[in-house]
């Protein structure tokens, strides 16, 4: 794994940031490391987030 490939994806962080804190506190360490490190979005996590996600 490269520098770069363990860099995470700038607009992940951000939305994770904006989201309100009772959902980031309902949100596992493993759901954020899988959303930050794959092009998918565990279905655990977008339940937690489907109402919070950017139009």
């Amino acid at each position: 794994m490269t520098e770069e490939d363990s860099k995470p994806d700038p607009e992940r962080v951000a939305f994770l940031r904006a989201l309100p804190l009772e959902v980031k506190q309902a949100i596992t360490r493993e759901e954020v490391n899988f959303f930050m490190s794959s092009g998918e979005i565990p279905e655990s996590l977008y339940k937690k987030i489907k109402d919070h996600q950017s139009r």
